[in-house]
């Protein structure tokens, strides 16, 4: 198995951001390196990550601005957002004089009124048909595509009172006498002037809020240095964008300076801070032959490496990808809010249409003003305070908040699916080793049955390992080649996943594993069994070896428990997690780990299709089922539990089958990660509910039901702020998730 931290890396089909360079597979794509490193940028929407297109417009759905699905670490700032600014500030002052005539041209007396309406038309035209022209575009839109939304209802509003005002100002004859108050038809250009300068603040502070919410995947990208120092053969060193950087060149890498690409430690010794990607506060020793990673931070000593994975394979890609990936999924809660907006927008200008004709015909005039008039403003304002854009950014933001805060922490979720579920979970699976231990087995001793020395137990099981990538199998092989034990090539190498292997070696043929192994080969483990079982009890993990049928000798190895393991166990169990251990090693072995780490369920000798048994029966007993694994034996049940937990440092299968992934391959991280997922459950919820109780309150008052009892009506002005506040606020919210409480310990 590879068990390289490099290995949680997770190709995803969008290209990456330019500010990391693609790897080239062929010559050609070697040589012209750099200018692969530019790949188009894929934009989807917030509110519908569906959508997808490779270059910048508006959402059919919903109208709102694309977003590049991979912020650039140094990109401009958002262009709509300085439009919007643009518009909004030139168009301000028109706003202001033609209100300031609205509400006190009658006592200034400047004008008479025919004169001063054809003024505020003059003044609100620009504001209306070049500052609200994009809002225009994207009701209209909303209509061809059969989709209405926030667009729909601001433009048929703004639309309404302008065109009104319009027709009042040029052709007032056409109105009947019942919209006819004190001489004259009374016009609102105030209002669509007003509604379309707060609509662009609104869209402004919200722009300027969800920018905030890629910070997360800004300061990943922002992570990876610019440059790497390659060595030449002759011996010469220069500086080269990390883009001409290729798999197998040697790189030096100086204290002080951030490891440039994932790679191997070739020459020197240093401490290496991995805190930016893992979240482990204590920088880690690596020596010659040991793993680096991306854009993490040489700290002493001079180091020189070879790059082993660039640009788009390196462990930082691949967590930039999983982030970006799960921000645009949609969480199940989702598909309540999609319901609900699917018919709210009909609902709305329903009533809007209601609101006119009841004030028109049965609300009264007052102060001058005809009831169809009431009717008129108040159908307005039912439009533009009925905004779904709250309820649909609901859901969206909390999970790009969450999945980027999380990130920072060394937790990686795969979608929102997993946010949401993982809180609910009642019982975790562990694997043993990898999981709970370390996954970096040592060679104990070799037990030899007589007829057999305890070398030639070795020799002959590591000759038939080395067809093997299992981590026993190289321990094996690594405890025969440091005592210089000569070994030969096997032959007709089997492999039985979860049990052991076969083969021939010279004229011998062998088989090593599991005491099932041995039973399937007819083997009589009977001389041994004692001291098999006094191994295992010391926790290591014991292999037979039979050679022509007969028993030849035993293999201990054994791993040694993370540091972290029963403080996270402790944590977990604290929580009220029943934890199971379900483990490929013999059941003795299994329960010493058990009783050293305080777990009371063990499941010893199971292989892959018993760990998915075990998942299934769970769920059948009603159980939230969570698994964690690091192993190809463990993909199966990592896919069937209701939240898969991949440790970072196992297999590449392991991560692609788990919904979530823990960078360090630490337990703590899931304690962490469940409390993210009870947070951004609880911000989902805060923000569906003001987002019903804001549209509950708003749609009433606008309507002017309330008037009966308390002569209180929602001006549409009001409504346009009230709508534009509703949605930075519920961004606002999600943004809280930013710094929130953290599970105690690294993760």
């Amino acid at each position: 198995m590879d068990r390289d931290p490099e290995a949680q890396v997770i190709m995803a089909t969008e290209a990456l951001n330019p500010h990391i360079p693609q790897a080239g597979n062929t010559p050609a794509a070697h040589e012209s390196n750099a200018a692969a490193a530019q790949p188009g940028r894929v934009y989807t929407c917030p509110m519908h990550p569906e959508i997808r297109q490779d270059q910048p417009g508006n959402c059919p759905k919903c109208g709102m601005t694309l977003e590049p699905v991979l912020p650039a670490v140094d990109e401009d700032e958002n262009k709509e957002l300085l439009d919007f600014q643009r518009r909004f500030y030139w168009t301000l002052p028109l706003t202001g004089v033609v209100f300031v005539l609205a509400m006190f041209g009658h006592r200034l007396a400047l004008f008479d009124r025919g004169t001063q309406n054809w003024i505020e038309l003059a003044v609100t035209l620009p504001v209306v048909l070049w500052a609200g022209w994009p809002f225009f575009v994207r009701g209209a839109q909303s209509i061809v595509h059969r989709s209405p939304n926030m667009w729909t209802l601001i433009g048929l509003g703004t639309g309404s009172a302008f065109i009104y005002s319009v027709v009042a100002t040029v052709a007032p004859q056409v109105f009947p006498a019942s919209f006819v108050s004190m001489g004259h038809v009374a016009v609102y250009f105030e209002a669509a002037a007003v509604i379309i300068s707060l609509t662009l603040l609104g869209q402004m502070l919200e722009g300027k809020a969800r920018s905030q919410t890629s910070a997360a995947i800004k300061s990943l990208l922002g992570l990876a240095p610019k440059t790497a120092r390659r060595l030449a053969d002759d011996g010469t060193e220069h500086d080269v964008p990390l883009a001409d950087v290729h798999a197998g060149d040697r790189l030096r890498v100086r204290p002080g300076e951030k490891v440039p690409v994932d790679g191997v430690v070739l020459e020197g010794g240093s401490a290496v801070d991995e805190s930016m990607l893992t979240g482990e506060p204590m920088p880690v020793t690596k020596a010659t032959g040991d793993k680096l990673i991306g854009a993490t931070l040489n700290t002493s000593g001079a180091l020189v490496m070879r790059a082993d994975k660039v640009g788009a394979q390196t462990v930082l890609a691949g967590i930039v990808q999983m982030v970006a990936q799960a921000q645009r999924s949609r969480a199940p809660m989702q598909r309540m809010a999609d319901q609900v907006a699917g018919y709210f927008v009909v609902s709305v200008v329903a009533i809007s249409f209601m609101t006119f004709f009841a004030w028109g015909i049965f609300g009264p005039s007052s102060a001058g003003e005809s009831s169809w008039v009431y009717g008129l403003i108040n159908a307005v304002a039912v439009l533009i305070v009925a905004c779904p854009c709250a309820l649909g950014l609901a859901t969206p933001m909390s999970i790009m908040v969450a999945t980027g805060k999380a990130a920072t922490q060394g937790v990686l979720f795969r979608d929102a699916a997993a946010i949401e579920n993982l809180r609910k979970v009642d019982t975790l699976i562990v694997d043993k080793t990898g999981t709970l231990t370390e996954g970096k087995p040592r060679f104990d001793r070799a037990v030899a049955s007589p007829g057999f020395s305890e070398d030639e137990v070795l020799r002959l099981a590591a000759s038939l390992d080395q067809g093997s990538e299992h981590p026993l199998a190289q321990t094996i092989v690594a405890a025969a080649l440091e005592r210089k034990l000569t070994l030969e090539k096997a032959e007709g190498f089997e492999s039985g996943t979860g049990i052991g292997v076969r083969g021939t070696v010279g004229s011998k043929v062998l088989a090593l594993g599991s005491t099932a192994l041995m039973e399937q080969s007819g083997v009589a483990v009977g001389a041994l069994k004692d001291q098999a079982e006094a191994l295992r009890a010391e926790g290591a993990s014991v292999m037979a070896l039979a050679v022509d049928g007969e028993l030849a000798g035993l293999l201990a190895v054994s791993d040694p428990v993370k540091a972290s393991t029963a403080e996270a166990l402790a944590s977990l169990k604290a929580s009220g997690l029943r934890v199971i251990m379900a483990t490929g090693d013999g059941l003795t072995t299994a329960q010493a780990i058990a009783s050293r780490l305080c777990i009371d369920e063990v499941h010893g000798g199971v292989k892959p299709a018993d760990k998915l048994a075990l998942v299934t029966q769970l769920q059948g007993e009603g159980r939230i089922v969570a698994m964690a694994g690091d192993g190809i034996n463990d993909a199966p049940a990592l896919a069937k539990a209701d939240v898969g937990v991949a440790m970072g440092t196992g297999t590449d299968v392991a991560m692609n089958s788990a919904q979530v992934t823990l960078v360090k391959g630490d337990l703590r991280g899931i304690a962490q990660a469940r409390i993210i997922s009870n947070e951004t459950v609880a911000n989902m919820k805060q923000n569906l509910a003001f987002a019903f109780v804001y549209n509950a309150l708003g749609i009433p008052l606008a309507a002017g039901v309330l008037y009966p009892f308390t002569g209180w009506l929602l001006s549409p002005m009001i409504a346009a702020l009230a709508m534009s506040l509703s949605s930075v606020s519920v961004i606002g919210n999600a943004l809280r998730l930013r710094h929130s409480g953290q599970a105690t310990g690294s993760t």
